[in-house]
């Protein structure tokens, strides 16, 4: 349904409080969620666009507050509302599901309906033109997984039918939203969540690994199954009765109002509350806090699982009957929404930070504390491999190099050099100018920031101005070799803004450029040019695609580059020396069609940085 961009899109537009509450109902009663889920699903500032698909179908689509479609109408006048994965990745079960293996996801990606030979699992009592979500399944080293929700479809036909084999050929379900479609673009486009380990509950009949194995489990086992996190043993842990998790949600908000509450935060909705501190602030090891009162099951964890710690599990219930005796108790304030006001939750308008429970709190791990540290080890481990990978990108080093007038000047500054000729012994001064270090644009900064400093050239007046001694003055009044008058005759100004300076001294240095692959480094003479990818018509109303100037960054030939492209673009592709250039200026590749996107595409896949692909449409053709 989205495989094509939408069309006919207008400036979102934020739903009015009665609109958003309206809203709400619709999906709270449409799909059975408490009035708390209902909150997350339709958040405050959820915002409204309407669009029409590739095939003219108009629809309204609903955005979060961060861009994040999370519902969407098809149709003129329809109220029948779907929820995209963005929705489904924050509420799982908010549909029946069906499974197919990993090879099929891509199919319907790219714009395909799932048909009966692909579903592997279902759920029960299926009806036909029900909505519905797909998983993924995987069975890797014999550990069956299922991933988060990854299309949105409707049941072409029953699970009766699919479980009597009634129809072995056709379509299961009609799918209208995939990940990675253009709805799902329309967003964050955040990292698909981690995929679940599943089991047979006991109700389920046993089956022996080997036949798991050999073969996919029966298509109407679905309800029986059992999704657990990755990496935690299949065993069912201990548990907290009601006062215990009243306890340690009391616990959490002593813990957030000792620790992460600030005092800005006042007044704030009842349900963000608990949602931005209460909920963080839950102990990563609750039985060091509470013990169970539970028996635990054999091989089970001692520790119950945090996400027991919630409202609808404690003895309150409700998030206002909590917050209510939490004020009774001297640690909160709070404030009834007024009679006539758009605002239904309710206000928390301050906490008691000198209550005596406070300075008696010991702070303990919390889950939040857990995550930031998981989150840190992550990226530090992703830095590590991208390290020891090189991250597989070229690395382009632009140099400068001390020349003719500024010679001079970078040996008053005492700049050292990289090497000098095999004349030149320790203690001389005067090294030989080809072999004067190249510099980066930081390093020349850093040098020419130092010489200011060491010799206090700093305006008296204005800052931001530098005065220039006779070194300085001797470099930039130097005229550059095919400058107009204007920008290269001698002139003597008494001061000059530091950008200024540093952009005179670096313009009067020869330029040079460094390129490394991660294995071979090339340092050349001259600036480095982007890659041209040029879309021009060709042999009448034809329209080419020219790629040239790569040569430079060495992962890439003519000959190969052509090869490559005639397979990815399905079109002719051919090579030549550059038109209008000398011999030896380079090869120019051809390929038939505006593929200037496929091409961008295949160079930053061999690792050329995308800031040196420049991209030229002169074809005159939207």
């Amino acid at each position: 349904m989205f495989k094509k961009p939408l069309a006919g899109l207008k400036t979102s537009a934020p739903l009015r409080s009665s609109d958003r509450r309206k809203l709400k109902q619709r999906v709270v009663t449409a799909f059975g969620i408490s009035s708390e889920d209902g909150d997350l699903l339709v958040p405050d500032g959820i915002q409204t666009v309407k669009f029409s698909t590739h095939l003219e179908e108009p629809g309204v689509a609903y955005l979060a507050p961060d861009g994040d479609p999370l519902w969407f109408t098809l149709g003129k006048g329809s109220d029948d509302l779907i929820p995209t994965v963005y929705t489904l990745w924050k509420r799982g079960d908010l549909l029946p599901v069906l499974s197919t293996p990993e090879a099929v996801i891509p199919i319907l990606v790219g714009g395909a309906d799932l048909m009966i030979p692909g579903v592997v699992h279902h759920a029960p009592l299926l009806k036909q033109d029900q909505l519905v979500s797909i998983l993924q399944y995987n069975h890797n080293s014999g550990s069956p997984t299922l991933s988060p929700p990854l299309a949105v479809g409707r049941m072409a036909l029953s699970s009766d039918q699919l479980d009597h084999g009634t129809q072995e050929k056709g379509k299961a379900v009609y799918v209208v939203h995939t990940w990675k479609d253009h709805l799902w673009d329309l967003g964050s486009k955040g990292d698909v969540p981690e995929s679940m380990s599943f089991r047979f509950s006991s109700e389920a009949p046993a089956q022996s690994s080997d036949e798991t194995l050999k073969d996919p489990l029966p298509t109407n086992e679905l309800a029986n199954l059992t999704i657990q996190p990755p990496d935690v043993p299949i065993v069912t842990g201990p548990s907290y009765n009601t006062q215990e998790i009243s306890s340690l949600l009391h616990t959490s908000l002593v813990q957030a109002i000792a620790s992460t509450i600030p005092p800005s935060a006042f007044p704030i909705p009842a349900t963000l509350f608990y949602t931005n501190y209460i909920l963080p602030s839950r102990p990563a090891f609750p039985a060091l806090l509470v013990p169970h009162s539970g028996p635990a099951p054999a091989d089970a964890s001692p520790c119950p699982s945090s996400s027991e710690i919630t409202i609808k599990l404690s003895a309150h219930k409700s998030l206002t009957a909590f917050l209510k005796a939490e004020e009774k108790a001297g640690l909160i304030a709070t404030k009834a929404p007024q009679k006539h006001s758009n605002q239904t939750d309710l206000m928390v308008t301050s906490v008691n930070t000198k209550h005596p429970s406070i300075h008696g709190h010991h702070l303990y791990a919390t889950l939040k504390d857990i995550e930031l540290t998981a989150a840190k080890k992550a990226r530090r481990e992703e830095k590590a491999r991208e390290e020891a990978a090189g991250n597989g990108e070229i690395l382009v080093t632009e140099l400068w190099k001390p020349h003719q007038a500024t010679v001079a000047l970078f040996e008053k500054m005492n700049a050292r050099y990289s090497y000098y000729d095999h004349s030149c012994l320790p203690g001389l001064t005067a090294p030989n100018h080809s072999a004067l270090k190249q510099y980066t644009l930081a390093e020349i900064k850093a040098v020419v920031n130092s010489y200011i400093a060491s010799n206090s050239l700093v305006n008296a007046r204005e800052q931001a101005y530098i005065n220039l001694d006779e070194p300085l003055i001797k470099c930039i009044s130097y005229k550059i070799k095919g400058k107009g008058k204007d920008e290269g005759a001698s002139t003597s100004p008494e001061f000059m803004r530091k950008d200024e300076l540093t952009k005179a001294i670096v313009d009067r240095m020869q330029t040079w450029y460094e390129v490394s692959d991660g294995k071979e480094v090339v340092r050349k003479k001259g600036e480095l040019k982007p890659i041209q990818v040029s879309m021009k018509v060709r042999q009448g109303r034809k329209v080419s695609t020219m790629i040239s100037g790569f040569e430079a960054f060495l992962v890439v030939n003519a000959e190969d580059m052509a090869e490559d492209l005639r397979k990815i673009c399905a079109g002719a592709t051919s090579v030549s020396p550059i038109p209008g250039k000398p011999a030896g200026s380079g090869m120019e590749v051809l390929v038939q069609g505006k593929q200037s996107q496929s091409v961008i595409e295949y160079l930053t896949g061999k690792g050329i940085p995308k800031k040196w692909i420049e991209t030229h449409d002169l074809s005159g053709k939207k």
